[in-house]
């Protein structure tokens, strides 16, 4: 099964309390930081949540 690597390129300052609580559930803490998630439906639609804050790699 593949996986996605996830990093955060924008700052969640400013934005509203659901896309803080998304990027804080995937893990990620500070801007330019990564992680590695699988590749399902939930962390999918937590990607899709705050797509315009994170980029996305398949691996």
């Amino acid at each position: 099964m593949s996986e996605l690597k996830i990093t955060l390129k924008r700052s969640v300052i400013g934005r509203p309390q659901n896309q803080r609580d998304t990027v804080k559930a995937l893990g990620l803490k500070k801007t330019n930081s990564t992680v590695v998630k699988p590749n399902n439906e939930a962390i999918k639609g937590m990607v899709n949540t705050i797509s315009h804050l994170v980029d996305v790699e398949e691996i």
